[in-house]
């Protein structure tokens, strides 16, 4: 997944329809975590990313997903820190339900 360069509109919407997208994290104790980007959301002039683990976290459920906010990092490459505000996290969601509605309601 590419950080997109200038994220100014919140009517960003990158859906993957294929499950070869996969993102390899670290977590703080240094082992690797795979998840599947789910979508890609501009909200507020930052990006952030929607991940569901390709093996499920402890007490997570099938149908859960994990905001991430996505920087540039000074080599160019993406970094994802986990979001951890809930008003943010609604937001993204949100977001990505009505973009999603809208996406549906164009195909038909």
């Amino acid at each position: 997944m590419n950080l997109k360069d200038s994220v100014q509109d919140d009517d960003y919407l990158d859906l993957n329809d294929d499950d070869d997208d996969i993102v390899t994290l670290t977590t703080a104790d240094g082992e690797e975590v795979d998840f599947v980007e789910i979508a890609g959301i501009a909200h507020k002039g930052n990006f952030y990313a929607i991940l569901q683990p390709v093996e499920l976290l402890d007490g997570m459920d099938d149908d859960e997903a994990l905001v991430f906010k996505v920087t540039r990092g000074r080599n160019g490459e993406d970094n994802f820190t986990i979001e951890t505000d809930d008003d943010i996290i609604e937001a993204v969601f949100a977001e990505y339900n009505r973009l999603l509605d809208e996406a549906v309601s164009n195909d038909d």
